[in-house]
């Protein structure tokens, strides 16, 4: 339904002169009125009045052009080429939930339980051993070590079953940052998001983790949405762009660090 705007002083003259027959206006003795008289009179009244209730063109559209396969005899490929677990899932052993509710679990513990679930990353010559050996200093679930590298936990309802999932960060090599979120499943303790990159900011809007990454690119940043998938019971990237958020002159001196990830060929899903 289209709803004009009201015809403005249009609807006064109307008012004021009810045409065509009805017409009765004040004129000078000496000057007689008559039928065809007061009709040029109506139309020079209503002649200087905009319509702004009258519908207008927009112009004309452009033609919608859909999407062009390009090399239509290459054949599909049946499975990806490059195994990225984005939808790995992995249970959390000797962390419990009380009551299903995460809170109860220590942040540190479940830190400490995927350390010891993954030795090959965490011990010896192990890409993240470094991180393994400040756990040390962190001490129970409210009395951290200033180098623990385990971070805050925050608390939001990403799945949508009305409870609390949690979002974890450490600080790992490199001046990267793990990220992990958990929620309970089947009245276990589940990460159902791991992911380790040089970032620049984590930010949570509404149910979805956003991590903004650098680029080498001046003025540009990587920003990946993860999003809660009902079917694979899993947070995935929903979102993976690259986006212009400032100017395109890079500070002197200064070369942003490349996202691990951003290339494809070496990310990390843990």
């Amino acid at each position: 339904m289209i709803h004009n705007r009201p015809a403005g002083i249009r609807g006064s003259l109307r008012a004021a002169l009810p045409l065509p027959f009805a017409l009765s206006i004040r004129l000078p003795p000496a000057l007689p009125l008559t039928l065809p008289l007061a009709l040029s009179l109506a139309g020079l009244l209503l002649a200087g009045c905009g319509d702004p209730g009258d519908l207008r063109g927009a112009g004309a559209t452009s033609t919608a052009v859909g999407p062009t396969r390009l090399w239509p005899e290459v054949p599909p490929a049946a499975s990806p080429a490059v195994d990225y677990g984005e939808a790995d899932t992995e249970t959390v052993k000797g962390v419990t939930t009380p009551g299903d509710d995460i809170r109860e679990a220590d942040p540190v513990a479940v830190f400490r339980a995927e350390i010891a679930a993954h030795p090959g990353l965490y011990t010896g010559k192990g890409r993240y051993a470094e991180t393994a050996r400040q756990v040390a200093e962190c001490g129970g679930k409210s009395a951290r070590g200033r180098t623990c590298p385990v971070l805050r936990a925050y608390y939001r309802d990403l799945t949508g079953d009305g409870r609390d999932d949690m979002v974890l960060g450490v600080r790992m090599p490199g001046d990267q940052l793990g990220v992990r979120t958990y929620t309970v499943i089947g009245h276990r303790l589940t990460e159902v998001m791991a992911t380790t990159d040089s970032t620049l900011g984590v930010e949570i809007a509404g149910r979805d983790v956003i991590i903004r990454s650098p680029s080498k690119l001046p003025g540009y940043e990587y920003r990946t949405v993860w999003s809660w998938d009902r079917r694979q019971k899993a947070m995935l990237a929903a979102k993976d762009e690259i986006l212009r958020v400032g100017a395109t002159d890079p500070s002197p001196g200064r070369t942003p660090a490349p996202s691990a990830g951003a290339s494809g060929e070496d990310g990390d899903a843990r």
